[in-house]
C-alpha cells in the first residue's frame, strides 16, 4: 500500500525486514550494531534508540545508564550507522486515558535526557551531548570511508575510517564486562575502561570514552508548595441502582470493549441469586465462595451494595482470577462486578484481539447443590459510571446530583467523587500531584483531565545498577519500597491565577486530605 501511493520518497519503516523497495527498513532497540538494511544500498538507520524504558503500574521505574547508552551509539556509529534518533529524548505524559500498553503508567518519562517535566536530567543529556560533538569530529572520515577492522586484544577492536582525502578517524572498543585493557593502536598506547569506546578523530587523540562521565548528577525533589485545596466536597456512586440504570440484559458474558466502546474504563456486570432460607450454610454461619475469572484488566466485586474485594492483572498477566468468601442473605441477592480497563492494548501478536473484561467463568461455591455456575446467567450491563455521565471532571458541567460537604477523614469509601479549589502556585517550576494517599481512580483540573492514578507499590528487583553489560528490563530497577507512580505532572498552562477546580475519582477508597500540589526542582552534586 505504502510504495502504491507513489510519493516520490523513500519510506522509512522500523523492524520490517521484508519490507520492498524503495522502503527503507531500520532498526529499534537498545542496541543496534548488529542491524543492516534487508539492501547493501539502503542507508543503516536506527529510528529508536530507547533511551531507558517505560514504567507499568506495579513495576519497577527503569534507569538506562548513560555510560551504556554512550556505548551503544558509538557501536553503531563505529559500525557504518548513518543516522540515530533517540526514544525517548524528551520524556511525556499520557494524559487522560491516553497510557496503553495496558497498564502503562500516566508518566511516560522514560528516564530520557530531557525529563517529563522539561528539566535536563545530568548527567545523561551533557554525555550525550559530548559523544555528538565527537562524532561530528569525525565526520569527514566517517562519510568518505567504510570501516578497517583491526584486532586489538580477545576484546578489545579499533574500527578505523581513513579517506583518500586523508581524514582519519577511530573508535577503539573494548567489549570487556570485567577488566579495563591497555592497548597499543598506531604506535601509541591507550587505557581502555571495561564496556566502553574511546572516540579518536585524528586517530591518535582521544576526545570522548563512553564510560567516563564529567557531568555531576542531577537529584530532583518533589518541594511542598503550600498551597491549599480547599472547599472538599464529595459524592458516592450509588451501586444499589447499577442495575436499574442497565443499557442491555443479556445471557452470558460480554467481552468489555464490545460494549463500551472505550467510551469509558468501566463497565458494570450485574447479576442476581436467590438463596432459600433452608441453605446449611444460614444455619452453620458458613461463608460461600464466589470465583470469577477474568481477561482483565480489573475487577471490583459489590455483594448486595457493599464492596467485598478487588483483584487486578498486571501488564505481563492481564488475565487473573478473583476468589473470596462472600455473606448472602435469603432471598435475593445481587452480585455487581465493575470491571476496570487500564489502557488499550498498543503492541503485540494480534493485540486486536485481546479480550478484556469477565470473560471466564463466574461460580458460587459452598451451597448445598455444591457449586452454582452464574456464568450463562441473565446479566445486566451499565457502560461509565453516575459522575462520568454528569461529566463531574468538568467544572462547567450541570449534574444531576448533589454535592456533599463533610469530613475526608470520614468519607474513605470507594467510588468516590471528591472535588476542591486551589489558586495556581507562583513562580515557573513544574507542578505535579502528590497522589500518595489515594488509591486507584482518574484526576481532572479545570476540566483537562490529568490521567490515571494508582498508588500500586513496586514489584521490582532493587539491588543496584551497573553501566556495563547489556541493557535489559530485567536490570536497574528504581523505586522498590513505594507506589510506581506518585506524583502527576499538572500543567501550568492549564491553570489560572485562583480557584482552580480539581475533581478527583477514587475507586477503592483513599485520604483525599493528603492530596497536595508540589514543584519538581533539579539540584546537581557538588
Amino acid at each position: 500500500m505504502a510504495v502504491g501511493l507513489n510519493t516520490g520518497v523513500p519510506w522509512v519503516m522500523c523492524k520490517e525486514y521484508d519490507a520492498p523497495d524503495p522502503v527503507i527498513n531500520t532498526c529499534n532497540g537498545f542496541y543496534c550494531d548488529y542491524f543492516s538494511p534487508n539492501k547493501p544500498y539502503k542507508p543503516t538507520l536506527w529510528t529508536e534508540a530507547w533511551t531507558g524504558w517505560f514504567s507499568d503500574f506495579g513495576g519497577p521505574n527503569y534507569q538506562r545508564p548513560v555510560e551504556d547508552l554512550a556505548f551503544a551509539v558509538a557501536r553503531f556509529i563505529q559500525k557504518g550507522g548513518s543516522f540515530v534518533n533517540y526514544y525517548m529524548y524528551h520524556g511525556g505524559t499520557n494524559f487522560g486515558r491516553t497510557a496503553g500498553g495496558p497498564f502503562i503508567t500516566t508518566s511516560y518519562d522514560y528516564d530520557a535526557p530531557i525529563d517529563e517535566y522539561g528539566l535536563i536530567r545530568q548527567p545523561k543529556y551533557d554525555h550525550l551531548k559530548e559523544l555528538h560533538k565527537a562524532v561530528k569530529l569525525c565526520e569527514k572520515a566517517l562519510l568518505n570511508s567504510d570501516p578497517n577492522i583491526v584486532i586489538l586484544g580477545s576484546y578489545e577492536k579499533a574500527h578505523v575510517f581513513s579517506s583518500e582525502s586523508g581524514g582519519c578517524a577511530a573508535f577503539l572498543s573494548n567489549y570487556n564486562l570485567r577488566s579495563n585493557a591497555k592497548v597499543t593502536f598506531n604506535n601509541m598506547h591507550y587505557n581502555l575502561p571495561r564496556w566502553s569506546i574511546s572516540i579518536l578523530p585524528d586517530c591518535q587523540n582521544v576526545v570522548f570514552n563512553t564510560a567516563k562521565v564529567g557531568p555531576k548528577a542531577s537529584r530532583v525533589q518533589m518541594v511542598p508548595t503550600n498551597v491549599k485545596i480547599e472547599s472538599w466536597e464529595t459524592f458516592n456512586e450509588d451501586v444499589h441502582s447499577v442495575d436499574d440504570e442497565s443499557s442491555m440484559t443479556v445471557k452470558g458474558l460480554l467481552e468489555q470493549l464490545n460494549i463500551t466502546r472505550d467510551t469509558s474504563d468501566y463497565l458494570w456486570y450485574t447479576t442476581s441469586v436467590r438463596i432459600s432460607s433452608s441453605e446449611s450454610f444460614l444455619r452453620k454461619g458458613t461463608p460461600l465462595t464466589l470465583s470469577i475469572q477474568t481477561a482483565g484488566h480489573g475487577i471490583h466485586v459489590f455483594i448486595n451494595g457493599q464492596l467485598s474485594g478487588s483483584a487486578f492483572g498486571t501488564q505481563q498477566k492481564r488475565k487473573f482470577s478473583f476468589t473470596k468468601n462472600i455473606n448472602l442473605h435469603p432471598g435475593e441477592n445481587k452480585i455487581s462486578i465493575l470491571s476496570i480497563a487500564v489502557g488499550l492494548p498498543n503492541i503485540g501478536p494480534h493485540f486486536e484481539t485481546w479480550n478484556i473484561g469477565v470473560q471466564g467463568s463466574v461460580v458460587l461455591h459452598g451451597l448445598d447443590e455444591g457449586k452454582k455456575d452464574l456464568t450463562w446467567q441473565k446479566w445486566s450491563y451499565k457502560v461509565g459510571l453516575k459522575g462520568e455521565a454528569d461529566n463531574l471532571g468538568s467544572p462547567n458541567s450541570i449534574p444531576s446530583i448533589v454535592w456533599t460537604r463533610g469530613s475526608l477523614e470520614t468519607l474513605k469509601h470507594p467510588l468516590t467523587w471528591y472535588k476542591a479549589f486551589f489558586n495556581a502556585p507562583g513562580g515557573d517550576d513544574p507542578l505535579a500531584l502528590d497522589m500518595s494517599g489515594m488509591g486507584k481512580g482518574q484526576v481532572w483540573i479545570n476540566g483537562e483531565s490529568i490521567g490515571r492514578y494508582w498508588t500500586i507499590s513496586v514489584n521490582g528487583n532493587c539491588t543496584g545498577c551497573s553501566y556495563v553489560g547489556a541493557f535489559r528490563q530485567t536490570k536497574c530497577h528504581f523505586g522498590c519500597g513505594g507506589p510506581t507512580q506518585q506524583w502527576y505532572h499538572v500543567p501550568r498552562s492549564w491553570l489560572k491565577p485562583t480557584r482552580n477546580s480539581l475533581v478527583v475519582f477514587e475507586e477503592i477508597g483513599g485520604d483525599a486530605s493528603k492530596i497536595s500540589i508540589v514543584k519538581r526542582l533539579t539540584t546537581t552534586d557538588k
